[in-house]
């Protein structure tokens, strides 16, 4: 397989694997720019990016690579520069693209560098063009949630203000999002989509080079504002002051505010009162799982805007074996049309197969965060109250550690809700002891002993 080609599958699966807040932060846009030497050189957009993906997020991306390719290969992240991006013309920047910036190129006042919403070619305004409503196919559970969003596009500011849905990974939000920003955007409104973590780092930057004025100005002089993963707000207090104020101000001016949650605001503990109570204060809806046959119309669709002809029961196959959310039938989707056209074979059922055969499987669904924490407990001895305390032993914290590797590796949780599991500990909790598990596994054979033996149990119960 040519490394070209070996980037762009594994970017696929590494939005899957991503929850989308760190995906969208530190991976999107990230573009294959060379191979030499067994090293891979990949481009990113900032040098946060560059810093978080070669020494926070290095094994992850490095062990997609290696399991595609079948070898040991390496990683060098290096910032790069599009070159529409490289050449100052006389447009105006937002403020967390000037920070990406070389300080040299700043020759301008920062006053007249920073964009307004409506621009065409803000990063906020970049929307993926496959996400419309005519793309989107419902099913029963979904179908009220789906009109709402038809109609606060068509009646923006009108209906339901604010607007959110909440729903768990890979169900459609950020579609159902970008649906409505497209929509608005064909009106002639002044459109704002981003993910929240975009706003928090917006607003640092701008507390950094001292523009809050302007980045208020940005934000609340908008028509329509929609916010992906608002929950990674909770727990940011300067984030969550700004976001109130920002919210106050678009709804007393009759501005739309459309949000998307993993969760019903009730359950994010620690969201401030002030904005729970304004969130569900508007329409509040879920999103379900796609059923089966729904799952097989989505596949037809994808292979019919592909030109590829997918036999039925091949599209059965797929469907049956992704059953927990479009993001993952959009990647076993992938992987087996990647392998048609590398091998330039129709689509078959045996073709089909072999082709997911060294995928890795969806997780499964019975594999609960609570049967999780009952296994890791049984096996150390432990109680499940004693790993969600807040009592540190050496033992228990080691228990602790693997419980939410474990719960990261087979469930469909995220690393918010695992820390809310876990006593309502941090993401960056959760995130440091899955990556210190995943490393001490590299040398420790008692402790990849104990979590195949935990694995095992599990697959055990889940089989029952």
């Amino acid at each position: 397989m040519e490394p070209q080609e070996a980037w762009n599958i594994a970017y696929s699966q590494l939005e899957i694997q991503f929850d989308r807040a760190s995906f969208e932060t530190w991976l999107r846009g990230a573009v294959y720019l060379g191979f030499s030497d067994d090293t891979f050189q990949i481009g990113v957009r900032n040098a946060y990016a560059r810093d978080m993906l070669q020494h926070r997020l290095y094994r992850d991306v490095r062990r997609v690579l290696c399991d595609l390719l079948g070898t040991r290969v390496e990683l060098n992240f290096e910032v790069y520069k599009p070159p529409a991006l490289t050449t100052h013309d006389t447009g105006e920047l937002p403020l967390f693209r000037m920070a990406a910036q070389p300080s040299e190129t700043l020759s301008a006042p920062l006053h007249q560098q920073i964009s307004r919403p409506q621009r065409a070619d803000l990063p906020e305004c970049e929307l993926n063009p496959r996400l419309t409503f005519d793309r989107y196919i419902a099913n029963s559970a979904n179908r009220m949630t789906y009109e709402a969003a038809l109609a606060v596009a068509e009646h923006p500011a009108t209906l339901y203000n604010p607007f959110l849905i909440h729903g768990g990974v890979g169900l459609g939000k950020t579609h159902l999002l970008q649906s409505i920003a497209h929509a608005c955007q064909m009106k002639g409104l002044r459109v704002i989509y981003i993910p929240s973590e975009v706003f928090t780092n917006d607003l640092v930057d701008a507390i950094r080079q001292r523009a809050t004025a302007m980045f208020r100005e940005k934000y609340r002089s908008v028509d329509v504002l929609l916010v992906d993963d608002i929950q990674f707000i909770a727990g940011k207090e300067s984030t969550q002051e700004e976001f109130f104020h920002t919210f106050n101000a678009l709804y007393t001016y009759n501005k739309q505010v459309v949000l998307a949650s993993d969760r019903h605001p009730s359950k994010l503990s620690t969201l401030e009162d002030r904005l729970r109570s304004r969130f569900e204060g508007g329409l509040v809806m879920d999103l379900q799982p796609p059923e089966f046959e729904t799952r097989v119309a989505i596949l037809h669709m994808w292979a019919q805007e592909r030109g590829i002809t997918l036999p039925s029961s091949v599209a059965e196959m797929i469907a049956e074996r992704a059953r927990t959310n479009v993001r993952e039938l959009e990647g076993v989707f992938n992987q087996v049309i990647a392998t048609t056209q590398f091998t330039r074979r129709p689509v078959t059922m045996d073709m089909a197969e072999n082709a997911l055969e060294g995928y890795r499987r969806p997780r499964h669904h019975a594999l609960t965060m609570s049967r999780v924490l009952e296994a890791t407990a049984r096996h150390y001895k432990f109680s499940v109250a004693d790993l969600v305390s807040p009592r540190r032993t050496a033992r228990l914290t080691m228990a602790r550690q693997v419980a939410m590797y474990l719960a990261r590796e087979i469930t469909m949780a995220s690393l918010p809700q695992i820390g809310e599991a876990f006593g309502g500990r941090s993401h960056s909790t959760v995130l440091h002891s899955c990556n210190k598990v995943a490393d001490d596994m590299e040398y420790d054979e008692l402790l990849r002993q104990d979590i195949e033996a935990i694995q095992e149990a599990l697959n055990s119960a889940a089989a029952e």
